[in-house]
C-alpha cells in the first residue's frame, strides 16, 4: 500500500495532539498527552522541555502501535506554542526550564530592547510592538539575572523546534514561529542582526530559517525506536500555532478569514503582500505559505469570558444539564438564543484578563454596560456573546482598513459548535461563514504542510483543498445589520472612555 498517512503534531500549552490523516483530511487516529504548568513565582510561566518529548514519544508509540505506519506513513509535520524559549548547553543538556509565551516576567527586557532598536524600527522590521511573552525579552532577562545559565547556552530553540530536534537531530527553524519571537525580520524572512544583538542572542545560538512546507529531517533510528515511527521519515519544518491553525481552517488564498472562537478568539487572514498596522494594534508575521503572510488579532478572553460568566452567573443552568445530562451551554445558548439582537442595549466588554487586539492593555478590565431592571439573565447571556463576537470585529474592521479583502470567514474552536455564536459573527461580520469539520486545526495544518513537503500535493493552497473540509453554511442577515451596527458602535466607544478608569482600579486591586 502506497505511503498514504500524515502525521500532525501539536505541542500545546496543556499538552501534545498527535493526529493521523489521510490525503483527504479524514481522522484516521489521534492521541493526546498532557504535561504540567510551572508557576514558581508570580507572573511567571515555564514548563520541562524533556516533559514535552515523553509526551509526544507516548503519544506517537501508542498511535503507531495501533496503525501500520511503516508502510503507510508519508511525512510528520509540527506545530506548537509559539514564544517559549529553550536554553540547550553544547552537549544538548536543558539549561533551565522553558519560559512560556504566558511569562511576564520580562518587561523592563522588553522595554530595554525596544528603547535600543526604537519602537517604529523594531514594528517596521518584526511587524510587531514587544510584547513580554515574546522570546527576545527572555533572552535579556536570562542574560541579566542568570548569566553563568547565558553562558553556558549554545542553542536557543522554540518549543516544536526543539521536539524536531529530538525527532531528527537536525537543528532548524521555520519562518512562522520565528516572527513571534521580536527579533525576525519578516518582510527578509531571516533572523534581525540588529535586534539579536540588543536582545542578546549571539548568532550561534540559531538554527536555520525554513519555509514552513520545506522538509527540516528525517527520523532518526533513536526516535524511531522511541516513538514507533519509521525511522528515514521525513519532517516538515511545520508551522507556529496560529500559522498552522491558519493552514488546517484553509485561510491560504486572498479574500479567506478565519475567526477562532476557543479560551482567546483568534481572527487569522492571509495576505500575498506586506500589511501592518503603524500603530502595531494587530499582529503582521510570516505565513506557512512560501513567501506570503497573515494578519491575525486576538481577544484574551473569548470562551474564557464564556466559561467565566457559566461558573459564576450559572448555578441553576448547570444544575439543570446535569439533570438533563446535557451541556450548560446548550440550555444558556438556546435561552440567549430568545433575547433580541443587542440584548437590549446590554453591553459587554470581555477583558477579563486584559487585551491584546486592538488595544494591548494588561491593564483592561470586563464591563457590563447599560444594564436596567428589565434585563434578565438571559440578556446578560446574550451579551457575553455579542461582546465577545464585537472583540473579533474589531480586528476583522482593522484588517479591512488595510484593504485586506474579506468575502469569507471560516469559524472554528470550541465555540464554534454553538449555531448562536456561529449565526452571530455572520450577522456581524456581514459575509458569508462556514464553520470547519475537524475542530483540531493546528494539527491538522502540521499534518498539511508534512503532506506538502512530502510532494503529495504541490503547494499548500492545493493541500488544504484536498484536506480541509468545512460543514454548515451561515448566512448573514441583513434585517438585524443595522441593530448589531449600532450596538457595535457603542462597544467601541466604551473602551476610550473607560481607560483612564481602568489604571485606577488596577490600583485598586494591587
Amino acid at each position: 500500500m502506497a505511503a498514504d498517512l500524515f502525521l500532525g503534531i501539536d505541542v500545546g500549552t496543556s499538552g501534545v495532539k498527535v493526529l493521523l490523516v489521510d490525503s483527504n483530511g479524514r481522522v484516521v487516529d489521534q492521541q493526546d498527552e498532557s504535561y504540567p504548568l510551572l508557576e514558581p513565582r508570580p507572573l511567571w510561566a515555564e514548563q520541562d522541555p524533556e516533559a514535552w518529548w515523553r509526551a509526544t514519544a507516548r503519544a506517537l508509540k501508542k498511535v503507531s502501535e495501533r496503525q501500520p505506519l511503516n508502510k503507510r506513513l508519508a511525512a510528520v509535520g509540527l506545530a506548537g506554542q509559539m514564544h517559549g524559549s529553550v536554553f540547550l548547553d553544547g552537549r544538548d543538556r536543558m539549561v533551565r526550564p522553558a519560559l512560556l509565551w504566558c511569562d511576564q516576567r520580562t518587561g523592563a527586557e522588553a522595554a530595554e530592547i525596544e528603547t535600543a532598536v526604537g519602537p517604529e524600527k523594531l514594528r517596521r522590521i518584526t511587524g510587531n510592538p514587544l510584547f513580554t511573552g515574546f522570546t527576545a525579552p527572555k533572552v535579556r532577562w536570562l542574560q541579566k539575572h542568570e548569566p553563568d545559565n547565558y553562558r553556558r547556552t549554545a542553542r536557543l530553540f522554540l518549543p516544536k523546534d526543539y521536539i524536531r530536534y529530538r525527532l531528527t537531530g537536525i537543528a532548524a527553524s521555520e519562518v512562522t514561529d520565528n516572527s513571534g519571537t521580536g527579533f525576525f525580520d519578516i518582510r527578509k524572512r531571516n533572523w534581525s542582526a540588529e535586534i539579536t544583538a540588543a536582545a542578546g542572542v549571539p548568532d550561534r545560538w540559531l538554527p536555520p530559517v525554513l519555509e514552513s512546507p520545506a522538509i527540516a529531517g528525517k527520523v532518526s533510528p533513536t526516535a524511531a525506536g522511541r516513538t514507533g515511527l519509521p525511522a528515514g521519515c521525513p519532517v516538515a519544518a511545520g508551522a507556529g500555532d496560529q500559522a498552522a491553525s491558519g493552514v488546517g481552517n484553509g485561510v491560504v488564498r486572498p479574500g479567506v478569514v478565519s475567526a477562532t472562537l476557543g479560551t482567546s478568539g483568534v481572527v487569522f487572514a492571509y495576505s500575498d503582500r506586506l500589511r501592518r498596522d503603524p500603530a502595531g494594534r494587530i499582529h503582521t508575521m510570516c505565513h506557512a505559505v512560501p513567501g506570503a503572510w497573515h494578519l491575525m488579532g486576538v481577544t484574551l478572553a473569548a470562551g474564557g469570558a464564556l466559561r467565566w460568566y457559566r461558573d459564576t452567573f450559572c448555578p441553576a443552568e448547570k444544575a439543570e444539564a446535569q439533570r438533563k445530562q446535557t451541556d450548560p451551554y446548550e440550555i444558556m445558548t438556546a435561552a440567549a438564543g430568545r433575547v433580541p439582537a443587542g440584548a437590549g442595549g446590554l453591553i459587554f466588554l470581555p477583558y477579563l484578563n486584559g487585551e491584546r487586539t486592538p488595544h494591548a492593555n494588561p491593564l483592561a478590565r470586563a464591563v457590563f454596560f447599560g444594564a436596567t431592571s428589565r434585563h434578565t439573565r438571559d440578556y446578560f447571556t446574550r451579551a457575553v456573546l455579542e461582546g465577545v463576537t464585537f472583540a473579533l470585529r474589531d480586528s476583522l474592521e482593522m484588517m479591512k482598513g488595510l484593504k485586506l479583502p474579506v468575502r469569507e470567514v471560516r469559524l472554528s474552536g470550541g465555540g464554534a459548535r454553538s449555531r448562536l455564536w456561529c449565526q452571530m459573527q455572520a450577522d456581524n461580520f456581514q459575509v458569508v461563514c462556514r464553520r470547519t469539520v475537524n475542530p483540531d486545526t493546528t494539527a491538522l495544518g502540521a499534518a498539511i504542510l508534512a503532506a506538502c513537503g512530502s510532494g503529495t500535493f504541490a503547494s499548500v493552497a492545493d493541500g488544504c483543498a484536498g484536506m480541509v473540509r468545512t460543514g454548515r453554511v451561515f448566512q448573514p442577515d441583513p434585517a438585524v445589520e443595522k441593530r448589531y451596527k449600532k450596538a457595535y458602535l457603542l462597544f467601541d466607544s466604551l473602551y476610550p472612555a473607560l481607560a483612564d478608569s481602568f489604571d485606577r482600579a488596577a490600583e485598586i486591586e494591587l
